[in-house]
């Protein structure tokens, strides 16, 4: 460990293992910590506690497991794999194979995938192994079509390259659509907030600094023992936004704490149970091991935005969130978690217990996780065309109260055949078309406010023209009103804009 850092002011880890093997250690889980610590101050619970113990169980998509099935007769190297259908990657050696837990079948599709394999062996369960080779003097098999079960694999190791985030981001919806993503289903009109995370008793918030969390820590890994062997990728420890690279072996893990799942227009996932053993080792960590729900901030972001840099409406407390309601757009929406808090509080307490009867000793990590690291985005080399770089800045619009041949004229003026109604500060009410006044002026209707559209589907400076483009398939519409975040209308674009892409054209 780094001088700086994991100092052992107040006892040493195998102090804490003699204490364990002795029966003598004070073990609470993070939730009761919290609550010792207020009552106590911090000094004197750090006096008095060995460890704290944590634990986490929710969708943790980076996971999958290394597979070696030994040798066929005659032998085989495997140049594609499937197992009940789902793909393999099994370019390593002749039989080893890593399955993703995301990765989807191929006659169920998105319904079913790697963390169901994982789970169903785990569960005992044979899985259909199917693989294809190329066929060399020293592996002469082409073919192969069996089944096997747990107990038929040389190694099953799940290896999880990214693992409890230390929080995660809270998501909604500003769109007018529904969103189908890996924080679930998310409501037009910030019409419900979705979290995870276990916040009081999230592994890496309990050690802030990452004082203890480092290569070699022993875990409670999917109702086995495992271990930290890295930073996971993605690790972002400046934003509170740290990962773990985790590895165990899936023959002494339980079903109960690896299943796998599916997130609904998504995909398939793993959900899997974490917990870490915080040794108490000076005050600074029994200072992280106290903080609570209230304390533990997190981002509310508007998936709305298809961008990597989605906006933050505001921080919101895990102790908010589980509340069940949360502030967002001016109202309260419900608020539902992904994550299971009572599955992580029965890990923290299956760690506890088997720490009290000396089945579980810590290890002192090796090596720290990094405190500090540059996160990157994607480097692209190609310039993705976005909704400001097409979008007619010069518009008209029109108010309600206004009459249908005002609209018309307007129209004509403009040469567009989209009209966004707005009211006194700009803000989008409605829309109208060239269509939507000619029918209108046929049947004898004046009143611009009855014949506009009020569903308006929008766009916003920063998308992708990809997007645009979906939705203007998807809803069978040649036009959008380009909005800020206050609705207000900054902009028009339609299909005509974007057909100037294709040739080449200026935008106007």
């Amino acid at each position: 460990m780094s001088a700086l850092r994991g100092k052992e002011e107040l006892r040493t880890y195998e102090e804490i293992n003699e204490r364990i093997r002795a029966g003598d250690a004070v073990v609470m889980r993070a939730d009761e910590f919290v609550e010792f610590a207020k009552s106590v101050g911090i000094e004197k619970a750090a006096k008095e506690v060995d460890v704290v113990t944590t634990g986490t169980f929710g969708a943790m998509c980076s996971s999958g497991a290394f597979l070696n099935f030994g040798h066929a007769d005659p032998p085989i190297k495997m140049r594609r794999c499937w197992l009940n259908e789902v793909p393999a990657y099994a370019g390593l050696a002749a039989v080893d194979v890593y399955l993703g837990a995301t990765s989807p079948s191929e006659d169920r599709g998105i319904e079913y995938g790697g963390g169901h394999v994982i789970e169903d062996l785990v569960k005992g369960k044979e899985v259909h192994l199917r693989a294809e080779g190329y066929g060399t003097d020293c592996y002469p098999r082409r073919s192969i079509d069996t089944y096997v079960g747990l107990g038929d694999i040389n190694q099953a190791i799940l290896v999880n390259p990214r693992n409890a985030y230390e929080r995660y981001n809270a998501a909604t919806n500003s769109t007018d659509e529904i969103l189908f993503t890996y924080m679930g289903t998310l409501l037009p009109d910030f019409g419900n907030v979705t979290y995870s995370g276990s916040g009081q008793l999230s592994p890496l918030y309990k050690d802030y600094g990452l004082e203890t969390i480092g290569i070699g820590t022993r875990i409670f890994l999917g109702g086995g023992v495992g271990y930290v062997i890295g930073e996971g990728t993605q690790h972002n420890p400046e934003r509170r936004l740290g990962t773990l690279m985790v590895r165990g072996d899936l023959r002494g893990m339980s079903p109960r704490y690896l299943r796998g799942a599916t997130y609904y227009r998504y995909g398939s996932t793993l959900y899997v149970g974490i917990g870490i053993p915080i040794p108490i080792i000076n005050e600074k960590v029994a200072k992280s091991a106290s903080l609570s729900d209230d304390e533990i901030l997190t981002d509310l972001v508007d998936y709305g935005v298809p961008s990597r840099n989605r906006p933050t409406i505001r921080k919101v407390s895990y102790a908010e969130l589980r509340s069940g309601k949360v502030e967002v757009g001016g109202k309260e929406a419900p608020a539902s978690s992904l994550s299971s808090y009572g599955y992580a509080l029965e890990i923290a307490e299956e760690l506890k217990l088997r720490i009290e009867k000396g089945g579980f000793l810590l290890s002192r990590p090796i090596e720290p996780i990094p405190e500090e690291r540059p996160f990157k985005p994607m480097k692209q080399i190609e310039a993705i065309p976005r909704v400001r770089d097409l979008m007619r800045r010069d518009f008209k619009t029109a108010k309600a109260i206004q009459s249908l041949e005002e609209a018309a004229r307007m129209m004509v003026e403009g040469g567009v055949d989209h009209l966004p109604i707005v009211d006194g500060s700009g803000r989008l009410e409605g829309i109208v078309t060239s269509w939507d006044i000619a029918k209108a002026l046929a049947k004898g209707e004046r009143d611009l406010g009855k014949v506009m559209t009020r569903d308006v589907k929008t766009a916003v400076e920063d998308e992708p023209i990809e997007a645009v483009a979906k939705r203007f398939s998807k809803f069978g519409i040649s036009g959008m009103p380009v909005i800020d975040s206050r609705r207000v209308v900054v902009g028009l674009i339609t299909t005509d804009d974007l057909a100037k892409l294709v040739k080449g054209g200026d935008s106007k």
